[in-house]
């Protein structure tokens, strides 16, 4: 009887508001992947979006939980599922946390949230993931350019128009900064809550300054 009522409790529970402009960035969190991830920050920041991701999540907070609510609660999500193949350390195994939340963003069924998929290379999600065939997938050729290319086609009718040099710059100014951004958070890599905080700080400001 408990379990029915915390099963009627959930089910009652009020869904998350959608924040306005926010992305929900659900991207690899490797080094290889470092010069993409600040390109998402400074497209994302260009088109004057708030870059959202599961970095900023607390130890103390149920993470499954937290991690459907920020999905729920973001008005777009970008899915990169370049990471496909087996990594180096044994045991040797490719990273599924990538298709497991845009299953979860899928599964939601907002249909106040937008949900896009990136990948590197073209007509290999048709292998890796083939339930999506038919859906329109972003080709980035994993290149900062192709990052900033293919925002710009996702977010075509988008109020706010930068182009890919505008863009460019944007992600000059953050990677200048970025050591200093490493240094003040006693942090390694940009995969951290608080330098993912300060990097999207600087690129919104970079972005009102830069992008009419």
């Amino acid at each position: 009887m408990a379990a029915r009522k915390s099963s009627l409790q959930n089910r009652r529970r009020p869904k998350p508001s959608v924040e306005r402009d926010a992305v929900f960035l659900n991207v690899p969190y490797d080094d290889r992947f470092e010069n993409l991830l600040l390109a998402y920050i400074a497209g994302i920041s260009a088109f004057g979006f708030v870059p959202r991701a599961t970095l900023e999540i607390p130890f103390s907070q149920r993470r499954l939980e937290r991690i459907i609510s920020l999905i729920a609660s973001s008005q777009y999500s970008v899915h990169d599922l370049s990471r496909v193949e087996l990594d180096r350390s044994a045991p040797r195994t490719p990273r599924f946390n990538m298709p497991f939340e845009l299953g979860l963003t899928v599964g939601i069924g907002n249909s106040k949230h937008a949900w896009i998929v990136c990948e590197t290379e073209r007509h290999r999600i048709k292998k890796s993931l083939s339930d999506l065939d038919g859906t329109d997938v972003y080709i980035h050729d994993g290149t900062v350019r192709g990052v900033f290319r293919e925002l710009g086609n996702a977010f075509v009718r988008n109020r706010r128009q930068p182009n890919v040099e505008q863009m460019m710059q944007i992600y000059r100014i953050i990677r200048s900064k970025f050591a200093s951004t490493l240094r003040a958070a006693g942090a390694r890599d940009p995969f951290n809550a608080r330098v993912f905080r300060d990097l999207c700080v600087l690129a919104s400001a970079a972005a009102d300054e830069l992008v009419i």
